[in-house]
């Protein structure tokens, strides 16, 4: 629907999992309107109790923090262990979650399967059509709890984003997985998980829920963990061939330095929203404004001296990787616009941003298929050269 709709201005046929229309065109769909778009202001007023503790196996804590990212198929660290904990906990009373999360353990074995190439390229099995199934159910089951006066509804829509976020992923669909991203995001702010600051009555404004998930926070530790990525060969990305791209000053030879500084920035974002968490008076909300405007100056330097860098060797084709770093450079910007700030002209703002934000999903989704088709082939049946993970930021 979101494929037909939106982009090719077409009645959509609305077969799950996917669009058939699209399908037989050779066209990746992305799916159909999120659920989370029910999440309206009539949750605001319910609060949202903590499950009853339940001792969570450690071992499962890892597996799920593991698969919650593709990168960790090269052995690289996620932090999301409180996170996967969360999650753990609430599918033992949350049927969607539960759903969710064995969408993504399945999903994520076939992966690896496959050796590492998404299902665009390779032709699906028996098991990924199993992991597609329980997401299906996981969608529905939560747009109904979502329908109804559910006091855990908005706990459960967070969760289920961290799992659909990450089950995208796997599925190599950076469209959908950006509007999980954005409707996530939308739901904190519109429900206030941290204080705000009205600056023309100099207030703050205290949290009106407490307790839920940080979807911003999951979303920046999976951009922000290393990753090994590679890009195809051909064609060259300036106007001239440059025989020795590393000593040329080449965008493979700047392209660490540039993630590094991008999250050295990342860092400092999530120190921020801890910080805004705490916030108890007007004055530390003005000190933390000062801080979100240096940090979106800090991410506004690093987008210029990338545009600089394109225009100055006139780059015409920007390698895969780098896109991933713009992908990551809208997520902080969007989150950090959002916070702090719960103004009508802040929301304007914010939907011009996603709508930027779908737009370079889009595009990466595009050039990682094309990359798969061209270098990807068929699965080896280990995670290589040409796995997912490595062109993930």
């Amino acid at each position: 629907m979101l494929t037909c709709h939106r982009i090719r201005k077409i009645k959509c046929d609305e077969d799950r999992p996917f669009c058939k229309k699209c399908v037989n065109t050779g066209r990746n769909c992305d799916g159909y309107e999120s659920p989370f778009r029910l999440v309206t202001n009539h949750w605001q007023a319910i609060s949202s109790p903590s499950p009853t503790p339940t001792q969570i196996a450690s071992q499962d804590i890892d597996l799920l923090n593991r698969y919650f990212s593709t990168k960790t198929m090269f052995d690289v660290k996620l932090a999301c262990d409180d996170e996967a904990r969360q999650v753990l906990q609430a599918s033992l009373t949350d049927l969607s979650i539960r759903h969710a999360v064995s969408s993504l353990k399945v999903l994520r074995e076939d992966l690896h399967t496959s050796g590492g190439v998404p299902e665009s390229v390779v032709s699906p099995t028996a098991s990924h059509y199993y992991g597609l199934q329980k997401y299906c159910k996981a969608l529905r089951g939560l747009a109904s709890t979502l329908s109804s006066p559910d006091p855990d509804a908005l706990r459960s829509a967070l969760l289920c984003c961290q799992v659909f976020i990450s089950i995208e992923q796997v599925r190599g669909n950076y469209a959908a997985m950006a509007q999980h991203i954005i409707q996530g995001l939308s739901i904190m702010r519109e429900n206030r998980t941290r204080p705000n600051f009205v600056v023309a009555a100099n207030e703050l404004v205290p949290a009106r829920r407490d307790q839920l998930p940080f979807l911003d926070v999951f979303v920046i530790k999976l951009f922000a963990a290393p990753c090994k990525y590679v890009d195809s060969p051909a064609p060259p990305t300036t106007v001239e061939q440059q025989p020795d791209e590393a000593r040329c000053g080449g965008l493979r030879a700047i392209a660490p330095d540039k993630r590094k500084a991008l999250t050295n920035i990342a860092e400092s974002t999530l120190e921020f929203l801890n910080k805004v968490s705490r916030v108890e008076s007007a004055g530390d909300a003005l000190d933390l404004l000062s801080e979100k405007k240096s940090l979106l100056y800090s991410l506004g330097l690093w987008h210029t001296g990338l545009e600089i860098y394109n225009a100055e060797n006139r780059v015409l084709t920007e390698l895969i990787s780098v896109l991933f770093m713009r992908f990551f450079h809208q997520i902080l910007r969007i989150v950090l616009l959002g916070v702090l700030d719960c103004s009508s002209e802040g929301s304007a703002q914010l939907q011009a941003e996603n709508e930027r934000l779908g737009g370079i999903a889009r595009e990466v989704g595009e050039r990682v298929e094309d990359y798969f088709r061209t270098v990807g082939g068929t699965g080896s049946g280990q995670p290589g050269d040409c796995s997912v993970s490595n062109v993930c930021t």
